[in-house]
């Protein structure tokens, strides 16, 4: 009787583990039936030789108006691109602004000539964790749209930029798959793949995308302004530093010139001051400039600061000029 129960338990274990797989695999098939349609391959001509190819890249449709959202890297120097959609229709788009520093470009083509453009769901990429699973979209070499898949390796990388957070999988991704989709296991958009890590120019375990968040910020900005528009916080001058506290020297950058006008000065630094961290990344005349790149007018930017007596927070309000007026010693 004993044996026979003990049977019966494993036998039920290994359905209900049986039934879990299938439904992971199943969850894998729902989320790409639920985004593939959202993405699309794009192809793009010299500026100069109109009928020569440039670059193969994907992209992704993220509004049922048509915008598409896919690389910089992909479009640039380009005169014409060429959108097809995952029925094969080809399009011509319009590059409405891209964006250098962040390596993301918007298009958009002409929606009302389409009886449906099926646009993705976006996820929260600052809930994501390292572990979850992820499946990467586009269409690598040219070969077309095809899915592979991994799991989130990390986050907040810094390949490049710190201020991108990029997110880091062992998802395969090749040429052609950047500005291509990495969803999640809901078929939610957590990120564009962007580039690799690699000394052969092919995938070697190590891809990046950047976070869905990021994506929409600056979206929103090209959609309403044709750019990115950079901000201000005053007229300042900085060096790079050292400054002891608590017997210990710190990297800093000293602020050495600042007009008594622009919200840093309004928050109460003043020459002499050193900045100790940016947004709680290193006091770096790069990060400090890339801090100011990557943020929107009314952004806050975060800042410890040591006044030679005490250390203390400043929440400096960013707002809106034609470019950001600093100089470096």
């Amino acid at each position: 009787m004993t044996k026979n129960l003990i049977l019966i338990f494993f036998t039920f274990l290994i359905t209900i583990l049986f039934l879990n797989y299938v439904e992971d695999d199943n969850k894998f098939n729902s989320a790409v039936e639920k985004s593939i349609t959202s993405v699309v391959t794009i192809k793009t001509y010299d500026l100069n030789r109109l009928n020569v190819s440039n670059e193969l890249g994907s992209g992704v449709i993220f509004s049922n108006k048509g915008y598409i959202v896919t690389n910089y890297h992909v479009i640039k120097n380009s005169s014409k691109v060429l959108v097809t959609l995952y029925d094969g229709k080809t399009l011509v788009a319009d590059i409405l602004g891209s964006d250098q520093n962040s390596d993301i470009a918007i298009l958009k083509i002409n929606a009302e000539t389409l009886e449906e453009v099926n646009s993705i769901d976006f996820a929260d990429s600052e809930s994501i964790r390292v572990g979850d699973k992820v499946l990467a979209i586009g269409n690598p070499y040219g070969i077309g749209i095809s899915v592979s898949n991994g799991i989130i390796s990390a986050t907040g990388r810094d390949y490049g930029n710190p201020y991108l957070n990029l997110i880091q999988t062992d998802a395969p991704i090749n040429p052609g798959n950047s500005g291509g989709a990495l969803i999640n296991e809901q078929g939610n958009l957590i990120g564009i793949n962007t580039k690799i890590f690699s000394k052969t120019g092919a995938y070697q375990g190590i891809s990046f995308a950047i976070p869905s968040e990021k994506i929409t910020k600056i979206a929103s900005e090209i959609i309403q302004y044709g750019k990115v528009r950079e901000v201000w916080i005053g007229n300042f001058r900085v060096r790079p530093s050292q400054v002891e506290i608590n017997s210990e020297k710190i990297n800093s950058l000293q602020i050495i010139e600042i007009d008594n006008k622009g919200p840093l000065f309004t928050e109460g630094v003043k020459p002499g001051d050193h900045i100790l961290d940016i947004n709680e990344n290193a006091a770096s005349w790069k990060n400090l400039k890339n801090s100011l790149s990557f943020a929107s007018p009314n952004d806050q930017i975060n800042l410890k600061i040591f006044s030679g007596e005490s250390i203390k927070k400043v929440e400096v309000i960013a707002i809106p000029v034609e470019m950001a007026n600093l100089e470096v010693l």
